[in-house]
């Protein structure tokens, strides 16, 4: 990419979700409000959805919907992918979605400098 060229909107997803730490999860509203287009949270689900082919990889199964269910489950390899990837970092699922949510959640708004 030119370095005086801005990236995509989809890169700038996968780049805010690389920084997702271990053990922590997002949302795709808080994600798109980072990035200052709030109404595009629906993108942000397509640029996951997108994501699996993407290298560097893009931990997007840390991306939930703002009620903290497991809503795009089914883009996955496997019906269970992205429950098995957060509880191995240690992040508790029932019934398809993450319990103690405000406690693992991340909102890059706050973590990070534009």
């Amino acid at each position: 990419m030119n370095p005086n060229q801005k990236p995509d909107f989809f890169e700038q997803v996968f780049q805010v979700v690389r920084l997702i730490p271990v053990g922590r999860i997002t949302t795709y509203g808080a994600i798109a409000r980072y990035l200052g287009s709030a109404q595009s949270a629906r993108m942000v689900g397509w640029a996951m959805n997108a994501s699996h082919q993407v290298h560097p990889q893009v931990p997007a199964h840390r991306v939930l919907n703002r009620s903290g269910c497991l809503t795009g489950k089914m883009h996955f390899d496997e019906p269970n992918a992205m429950q098995s990837r957060l509880e191995a970092e240690g992040i508790m699922v029932v019934g398809d979605q993450v319990q103690d949510f405000e406690r693992v959640y991340w909102d890059p708004s706050q973590e990070l400098a534009l």
